[in-house]
């Protein structure tokens, strides 16, 4: 799922399993958990080439493994930084500053980004009003409050601490599996990826309840949570009860709201898998196995990839549609084109990671493109080489094995509106 997602959820969980004992510290530490598997980003980007960092993306920082290893660093951590009090000196809370200040920023900078793709120069100039006040205003609280604030000691034990980073962390790849892309959830004892394909990676009915919740939460009960006394230790009744049980609803209303969505999806996928097995035998294809997913942003439109021996058949189903039926098209496999060796690490990573589900085409340019069939194309358009939503252009060198020349995905450079538009008509039906 994306950033902001993960840092919703992990910040409600991180409530859910610590909020009585130090508030919204919960929150926070909770979502500053929940960004950390998705840090292999930067692990392959800058310290591993494409092949290897498309193959690290969603491995061991995913796992079970990790969740349960790192989260004694981070709690060993934390409880040395509140049980001593070093959270109280000026270094630790200019540094908080800086990285509250850029975090704001990047999430400016993304909705921005978002916006123009979307809905061109108006829907960003909307986002930006919308953004900038609560975004100065918590600039003006970190700066005015937090700098002068006198921070209580916190001494809760390791335990409590390694109990919140376990579950925040844990629930990351675990939301994760419900995606198309899919997480190596048993590294580094298996490479194998779970996926249940039943929710984009980005869903804003999934995450705009949560995170209305979440917020409303927040401001219930905080001012119980700080303390004019520099010596004082929180504990459990740091808040009265009934203000905590009216907080406690809150953050839990939007778990279960989410919970019961993503269990929606799985409903949902158990519609259109049906719908596609009676399309496939309505239009008498053979074929060995077959796959859905939600496209980007909902999961109303879904897409499918039935695959036979030469060929795949794929094509989007809305269920706004006017018949229960997947509107196919044929991709010929064409696995001919390339002859790699048994140990090629390229051919070999892109057939894993698309778990088979390839089809590869000849580009104008003469190169090689192997197209990821699990997200089907954009339009409809097999011919298109820049239709398809993953696409991987290789080439042989003297060794005769094959390189990456580029890894791309998501609409080509300038085009986005272009190809977005088409989407949301699908959705509708149209």
């Amino acid at each position: 799922m994306d950033s902001l997602t993960q840092i919703v959820l992990g910040a409600a969980v991180g409530e859910a399993v610590l909020g009585k004992k130090i508030g919204n510290r919960a929150m926070l530490w909770g979502g500053i958990a929940a960004t950390i598997p998705d840090l292999d980003v930067l692990v392959g980007n800058f310290f591993m080439n494409e092949i290897n960092g498309l193959a690290f993306h969603r491995a061991i920082t995913h796992s079970i493994f990790f969740a349960v290893t790192f989260s004694f660093i981070l709690s060993f951590y934390t409880q040395w930084l509140y049980a001593k009090g070093h959270h109280k000196s000026i270094w630790y809370k200019l540094l908080s500053t800086i990285i509250g200040i850029v975090i704001l920023i990047l999430g400016v900078g993304a909705v921005a980004v978002i916006s123009k793709i979307i809905g061109g120069i108006a829907a960003l100039i909307v986002s930006l009003i919308l953004l900038i006040p609560p975004i100065l205003y918590l600039g003006y609280r970190l700066i005015t409050k937090y700098l002068n604030m006198e921070q209580p000691i916190i001494d809760i034990g390791w335990k409590s601490w390694y109990k919140l980073f376990f579950w925040t962390i844990f629930t990351h790849p675990l939301l994760d599996c419900f995606t198309v892309y899919g997480t190596q959830l048993f590294a580094p004892f298996s490479n194998y990826r779970v996926a249940f394909n039943s929710i984009s990676v980005v869903d804003p009915l999934y995450t705009v309840p949560f995170i209305c919740c979440l917020i409303f939460a927040s401001f219930i009960g905080r001012t119980y949570f700080i303390s004019d006394r520099p010596s004082t230790i929180l504990l459990s009744n740091t808040i009265p009860k009934q203000k905590y049980n009216l907080r406690k609803y809150a953050n839990w209303a939007g778990i279960i709201i989410s919970s019961c969505y993503l269990i929606f999806t799985l409903f949902n996928k158990m519609k259109v898998n049906k719908i596609l097995e009676n399309t496939l035998k309505e239009k008498n294809i053979s074929y060995s196995r077959y796959m859905t997913g939600p496209t980007i942003l909902n999961n109303i439109l879904w897409s499918a990839t039935a695959e036979s021996d030469t060929s795949f058949y794929t094509g989007h189903y809305s269920f706004n549609d006017n018949k229960e039926t997947f509107k196919l098209f044929e991709i010929p496999k064409n696995h001919f084109l390339i002859d790699p060796k048994s140990d090629d690490k390229v051919v070999n990573t892109l057939k894993w990671f698309s778990k088979d589900y390839y089809a590869i085409i000849r580009r104008n340019d003469g190169r090689i493109q192997i197209n990821d069939l699990r997200y089907s194309t954009f339009k409809g358009q097999p011919a298109d080489e820049n239709g398809y939503v993953f696409r991987f252009v290789v080439q042989k060198d003297t060794s005769g094995r094959y390189h990456l020349d580029n890894a791309l995905g998501g609409p080509p450079r300038g085009k986005e509106a272009g190809i977005l538009k088409p989407l949301f008509n699908r959705i509708k039906g149209i």
